[in-house]
């Protein structure tokens, strides 16, 4: 007890870190996954703005990338984030990453969503002389706007779990300081401070969610 107070500073300080990468990761994982989602979406077989080679391109660019594991994934996303945000280690970095690596998997929980809209209703927009693109923002993202919040809360969850592995990068955040104040020094209450806030963090995330989900869907 005695080492976990003197490692307050250092433990609030990670868990800003920690709030930092996933807040980070989730804007910019979160708004190319949308669009990632989009594009899959319309240009699927039957979509809105059909198109078999832009289809085929960004599944294949998805299917790829989606499952190299996220460790892996760092060394080889490494470069790229250097050359964005000026270095490859870091909380910064750690935070770009794995928004980059989160990107792939909103892109396909957004297209999964948006195809569960009812086809009725895209035919009765149709019908009704409504193009495409207000298809698509007036009815298509409305329709679907509360399953895409769970889903997007699923993401945040994997977000913080992934901002454990940044450590290993310079990234910090309450895993890194798990790992090196608790783990390696052997100080397992250390250790279960961290693992309980990351705990807290994710309940609270959840429970955000799925309550905004509810009053979306409500509606």
């Amino acid at each position: 007890m005695d080492r976990l107070n003197e490692l307050w500073p250092e433990f609030w300080s990670a868990a800003l870190e920690t709030l930092y990468m996933a807040s980070f990761a989730l804007v910019l994982g979160g708004i190319l996954g949308l669009a990632i989602g989009i594009i899959l979406y319309i240009t699927r077989p039957g979509g809105l703005l059909q198109n078999r080679v832009v289809s085929v391109l960004v599944n294949l660019g998805v299917n790829f990338f989606r499952p190299i594991p996220f460790v892996i994934f760092m060394a080889v996303a490494q470069p790229f984030a250097r050359l964005v945000v000026g270095s490859g280690i870091g909380t910064t970095a750690g935070a770009f990453i794995i928004g980059l690596a989160a990107a792939f998997a909103i892109g396909r929980i957004v297209e999964q969503h948006l195809v569960s809209v009812s086809p009725g209703v895209i035919e009765a927009a149709r019908a009704m002389g409504a193009g495409p693109w207000r298809i698509l923002f007036t009815v298509a993202i409305p329709e679907s706007l509360g399953p895409l919040i769970l889903g997007y809360t699923f993401i945040v969850v994997a977000l913080i779990d992934m901002t454990a592995m940044a450590g290993l990068i310079g990234g910090g955040g309450l895993g890194a300081f798990a790992q090196i104040y608790g783990f390696r020094q052997f100080e397992p209450i250390v250790m279960w401070a961290a693992i309980i806030l990351i705990v807290v963090f994710v309940h609270l995330v959840q429970l955000l969610g799925a309550r905004l989900a509810r009053r979306i869907m409500r509606r």
